[in-house]
């Protein structure tokens, strides 16, 4: 996947206003943006639920079998929600605990989030390089010990800097993101 292709996944303004309205569209929404989004990368199964399982250092995630099953439960507990920024919140948590893909998950839960907030005509969340520790420590503060703090803080920390973008074109965006530094490696974890 090029950051290019996920540019203008995220930049189709019909695409990005397309949320779901019951468990089995989530779980077919799911499957096409997954597919669109490693199309180029046909290694990584796009659109194909994960056969083995799955973690990121000491993370394990949902079992294979169990993962249509999550996502419903999921589902339900987002669409308890009306705020658009909670259930942005609440969709990329879902997408991200369960880890549905062999990859792309977290490209995937930030484009699901992303979709809820464009819907609900609220600025975008990106999750810079420089911020991707934090982001990841704050998932791992709300799933390890039940701790939203960390997340919410965080997600309102990146939609402010999300707001703060003014871009047209995917070269004048990422220009702008370079000259912030916002691919560049942190130094160290930050404190939201």
């Amino acid at each position: 996947m090029t950051p290019k292709l996920l540019y203008h996944l995220v930049s189709n303004p019909a695409e990005m206003r397309v949320t779901p309205a019951t468990a089995d569209e989530f779980l077919d929404l799911l499957q096409r943006r997954h597919a669109t989004l490693l199309r180029e990368r046909p290694d990584k199964r796009p659109g194909q639920w994960k056969e083995r399982a799955n973690q990121a250092g000491n993370t394990n995630f949902v079992e294979p079998e169990l993962v249509r099953g999550t996502l419903h439960q999921g589902f339900a507990c987002y669409q308890a929600l009306e705020h658009p920024l909670a259930r942005a919140a609440m969709m990329m948590f879902v997408v991200s605990e369960v880890h549905p893909f062999d990859d792309g998950n977290g490209r995937l839960a930030r484009i699901m989030g992303n979709a809820e907030l464009v819907r609900g005509a609220f600025s975008r969340i990106i999750v810079t390089t420089s911020y991707r520790q934090d982001y990841l420590r704050a998932l791992r503060r709300l799933s390890r010990q039940r701790d939203p703090g960390l997340y919410v803080r965080m997600l309102d920390r990146a939609q402010a800097f999300t707001a703060g973008l003014h871009a047209e074109s995917y070269l004048e965006l990422k220009t702008q993101l370079t000259s912030m530094h916002a691919f560049d490696e942190a130094d160290e974890e930050l404190v939201w």
